[in-house]
């Protein structure tokens, strides 16, 4: 194989595998997966009868008002130690007196450096950069290099009189306490030192201080020793907390917290309840670190996108955490509410919200945790999951309405055939048992489908996800936006049309979101409803507004198309990842035609900056407004010049994509090289139906044409 095509095949392997998420993009998972198994582990071990044992921990919410029975007053360890840490807490940290030693071997050695920055300063035989290289380099000592070239440059009298002060503030300075924390602030109190005997120049000074500020050392050290023995006399001294009960005193209230204290008065008063499993904590603890870690690593490993969109692991954490609290509820001791246990809602709503591979992954680990809950039920495992894997898979992403009601069917169904296969061999049947455990299989289907309605309108209200209802609604030709951009700007309304139908083909190929992409389509050139006719698809035959125009503001106003249609996306409330559509399709493309025009009119040497003929951009950041960016541009290239035949429309499709992704517009985007190829075989197949090669009709005799005009 040729070099060229390692690399290749290397780029393409790359692409392939899509881009590694960073330890940032990573960090939510982990908060939130931890956070979803403390709550699976607090649900699963929970009790719902508090009144006939209190087994509250800390961080627990008492669920009754909890008194107490007795009168009673203890001593309090929990107060006690509180206090005990105040105390000790309350101490400083001891240090060592200034030791005298440390001062006296700084001040002989400042003299052992100036006696050597003298014989430095002396030798008339070295250059200034060898003394400055000399005096650099003497050790535990750093002086700047201004400060050494102010020592040279002194005269002899003005040195004597440097190297008389510098040992005198240097004792001085050391007769004070400095520890280690303090030498900064020491050394700013060196210049008060300084000119207490002599009268110095501010050149003389300058030196004194940056001599004396080098040689200043720590003379005062912390004394662990001296420390913990003070912090242990003042925990000692701290007299014992008694705590005292009154008979019916409430303990704990409901809904408070319980603290250390809690539990302790609890404990007292011989109200706690000790005598848990622990086998069975553990158990259950392992259980579900299990489950998560590996439902965790599934979508850390195969849908990185799922963590860069921020909102999706606590959205996904606390629809796990709601259902399961639910199944903790409805499940365990009861008889005919298990039937009634909406999972496929959960299901249905992860199915329409993200994909499929989720809401499966996700049925199941529920349904293991309802297994759990239910002692192995299999009849009630299986009616569960296969009715909400049911309800999932018939309803999908939800693109049509009448979906809904087929999902609602499917979860029914799925319910009545779990029940058939288990209730059949029981021959002793029970039929106004099974009657009312059919009513239930069809009532689940129906609470299912009012919840994943419910749940579709509640999400993407309160957290701004674009839901396929949503998508259903901004689809329609009667919204105002849309009725708008077809009065006021036709032209870019069928081009749309056209870009909608190329990006929803290429987003199915692909595997990505085809709805959206497809409503993304219909809003991206909105902006141009505000100056229409300075676009071309809207222009009339011989009309050219830009004629009369400079590059740079004909640029200008086809740049303007971005900022008006994202004002009104405001102003008409489409969601966030609609909007995204508008500046993203554009990217940080060049407007080249009016760049060319204005570097042709550009004087002399005279350079246009490119920046003024670029879109703000940013790039795409997802594929479903890559493919529309992709989709815009081989739609206007193929109507400005119509391809004669399909070869010369692969060729200017081709053409277009790689040139996107050589400018780097791609790089943001998660496309891989394999989704590049799809997404050309897609517009492809849709240009070659818009822009087919028309029949041309031969012209009609001249007698049979004047005919026709004496009939009209």
């Amino acid at each position: 194989m040729h070099i060229e095509g390692i690399v290749e095949e290397n780029a393409r392997a790359l692409r392939e595998a899509g881009p590694r998420l960073s330890w940032r993009e990573r960090l939510p998972g982990f908060f939130f997966g931890a956070l979803f198994a403390l709550a699976a582990i607090v649900i699963l071990l929970l009790r719902f009868s508090p009144t006939d044992h209190i087994a509250l921990r800390v961080g627990d919410v008492s669920p009754v008002d909890i008194r107490a029975p007795r009168a009673h007053h203890y001593i309090s360890e929990v107060l006690t130690e509180e206090a005990r840490r105040s105390a000790e807490a309350a101490v400083p940290d001891e240090y060592d007196l200034p030791q005298d030693q440390i001062r006296n071997q700084r001040v002989a050695r400042s003299h052992e450096i100036l006696d050597y920055i003298g014989s430095v300063r002396a030798d008339a035989y070295a250059t200034v950069e060898d003394q400055i290289a000399w005096i650099k380099a003497i050790p535990d000592v750093s002086l700047s290099a201004q400060a050494i070239s102010q020592t040279l440059a002194l005269s002899d009298e003005a040195w004597l009189r440097v190297a008389a002060e510098v040992p005198l503030v240097v004792n001085r300075a050391m007769r004070e306490e400095i520890r280690e924390h303090q030498l900064a602030a020491a050394r700013r109190r060196v210049d008060s030192f300084i000119g207490l005997q002599v009268t110095l120049s501010d050149e003389e000074v300058e030196v004194v201080s940056a001599l004396a500020k080098a040689l200043l050392q720590p003379n005062s050290f912390y004394n662990a020793e001296k420390t913990e023995a003070a912090r242990q006399a003042a925990r000692e001294a701290v007299e014992p907390v008694t705590v005292s009960f009154a008979k019916g005193e409430v303990i704990v209230r409901a809904g408070d917290i319980v603290d250390p204290l809690d539990v302790e008065a609890l404990e007292q008063l011989g109200l706690h309840e000790t005598a848990r499993d622990w086998w069975q904590v553990g158990g259950t603890v392992l259980f579900v670190l299990t489950l998560t870690a590996l439902l965790w690593a599934y979508l850390l490993r195969f849908a990185p996108e799922f963590w860069r969109e921020r909102r999706w692991p606590p959205l996904l954490s606390l629809l796990m955490i709601a259902f399961l609290l639910l199944a903790k509820f409805m499940l365990p001791q009861r008889t005919l509410l298990p039937y009634l246990f909406p999972l496929a809602a959960l299901s249905m709503l992860l199915g329409s919200l993200f994909d499929l591979r989720l809401a499966t992954l996700v049925t199941l680990s529920l349904g293991l945790l309802v297994g759990y809950l239910t002692n192995g039920a299999l009849e009630i495992v299986a009616y569960a999951v296969l009715g909400a894997l049911a309800g999932a898979f018939t309803l999908g992403r939800g693109e049509r309405l009448s979906s809904f009601a087929g999902a609602a069917g499917g979860v029914a169904l799925s319910n009545l055939a779990v029940l058939a296969a288990f209730r059949l061999p029981d021959h002793n049947l029970d039929l106004t048992g099974i009657a009312e455990l059919a009513g239930a299989a069809v009532a689940n289907g129906v609470l299912a489908i009012s919840l994943t309605l419910l749940g579709l309108y509640l999400l993407g209200t309160l957290f701004g996800i674009v839901t396929s209802l949503h998508l259903i609604e901004l689809s329609r030709p009667t919204h105002p936006l849309l009725r708008l951009l077809v009065l006021k700007a036709p032209g870019t309304y069928h081009h749309s049309i056209i870009v909608s139908n190329m990006a929803e083909r290429a987003a199915s190929a692909i595997g990505a979101d085809a709805t959206l992409a497809r409503v993304g389509a219909y809003y991206h050139d909105v902006g141009k409803v505000v100056r229409p006719h300075f676009f071309v698809e809207n222009q009339a035959e011989q009309s050219n507004p830009y004629e009369q125009l400079d590059p740079y503001t004909s640029a200008r106003i086809i740049v303007s198309h971005v900022r008006d249609g994202l004002d009104l996306a405001e102003k008409y409330h489409l969601p966030e990842r609609v909007r995204a559509f508008i500046p993203e399709h554009q990217g940080k493309g060049l407007v080249s035609v009016f760049y060319h025009q204005a570097s042709e009119q550009a004087e002399g040497d005279t350079a246009v900056n490119k920046a003024d003929f670029r879109y703000p951009g940013p790039r795409p950041q997802s594929r479903e407004t890559a493919i529309v960016m992709l989709a815009d541009s081989c739609e206007a290239a193929a109507r400005a010049v119509p391809p004669a035949n399909v070869e010369e429309l692969k060729r200017l499709v081709h053409r277009i994509v790689d040139q996107k992704l050589s400018e780097g517009e791609l790089d943001e985007s998660d496309l891989t090289l394999r989704d590049l190829d799809r997404i050309r075989r897609a517009f492809v197949d849709v240009l070659r139906g818009v822009h087919h090669p028309r029949v041309r009709y031969p012209e009609p005799p001249p007698a049979l044409a004047a005919g026709a005009e004496s009939e009209e």
